[in-house]
């Protein structure tokens, strides 16, 4: 169906920078929202950040002003720039796909989660 592959991630200093990608590849059809969740060790997984097919985005209160998601249609590929990481930043960073893929009975939806890249912040 559709599989997604995550890169970016590592350990990097408090008020450093990261760029996340994940790459959406498979029998695509179309693509409708792309977005990063977190979760943190001893926490639930949380919203960081999605794009949907229109461009509009929408961000955690925690993140907003320092990280931008944006997307290459073209590509099937989002991307997160994380910019002043903070200490509680730090945890396992996922990918998350919603759309349509195509297969010999037609094109049903899918939602797909990528395997997660760590990212840590910390002195």
């Amino acid at each position: 169906q559709v599989q997604l592959v995550e890169s970016g991630g590592g350990l990097v200093q408090p008020g450093g920078s990261l760029r996340l990608s994940c790459a959406a590849s498979g029998s695509i059809f179309s693509i409708n929202g792309m977005g990063w969740y977190r979760q943190a060790p001893g926490k639930q997984r949380e919203l960081v950040a999605n794009i949907n097919s229109g461009g509009r985005t929408q961000y955690a209160d925690s993140v907003k002003g320092r990280f931008t998601i944006s997307r290459d249609t073209a590509k099937n590929t989002v991307f997160l720039q994380m910019n002043s990481l903070k200490p509680e930043d730090t945890g396992v960073y996922y990918c998350n796909v919603d759309g349509r893929y195509s297969n010999s009975k037609g094109i049903p939806l899918f939602g797909s989660w990528g395997q997660g890249t760590q990212v840590t912040v910390s002195s």
